[in-house]
């Protein structure tokens, strides 16, 4: 690592630290020239697919987006904040492990359902009566069937 002071390209690592929630870790170094110490910070770097919509326009993977549809059909249920961090997580990682580039919005829609139906079933009606676009109530009773085989 450059010293960001003198630019002396070998630094030493006096120092390392894990964070707390393992999200990064901390290392304190020190310049081999100039002697001055430095912090630097490593995360990991993950690359989430490309969203494809419907119409063909390509969007960035948002974690915000995702938390608040789950949040939506939850909201008022009797699921827990660590349920629903877990349901990220398995979809996040899902994700990831297709190792694509891009991935068709429908795919990560019915990951969405997946879990919800796994966590609560009303909250898997409510997202798939959306979701689906139901036009009327048949196919709404349909589904309905389903979840209560």
């Amino acid at each position: 690592m450059k010293c960001p002071f003198c630019g002396h390209a070998e630094t030493q690592v006096v120092e390392t630290r894990v964070a707390e929630d393992g999200g990064f870790i901390r290392r304190r170094r020190q310049c081999g020239a100039c002697e001055k110490r430095f912090t630097t910070y490593e995360r990991p770097e993950v690359s989430f697919p490309a969203v494809v919509k419907k119409d063909g326009r390509r969007i960035d993977y948002e974690p915000a987006k995702l938390r608040a549809s789950l949040a939506l059909a939850l909201r008022k249920r009797p699921v827990s904040m660590e349920q629903v961090d877990s349901a990220i997580e398995r979809i996040e990682e899902k994700l990831l492990n297709l190792g694509q580039r891009e991935i068709p919005s429908h795919r990560l829609g019915e990951m969405v359902m997946r879990e919800l139906k796994k966590l609560d079933k009303v909250a898997y009606i409510r997202f798939a009566s959306v979701y689906r676009s139901f036009e009327d109530i048949d196919e709404f009773k349909n589904l309905v069937d389903e979840v209560r085989k």
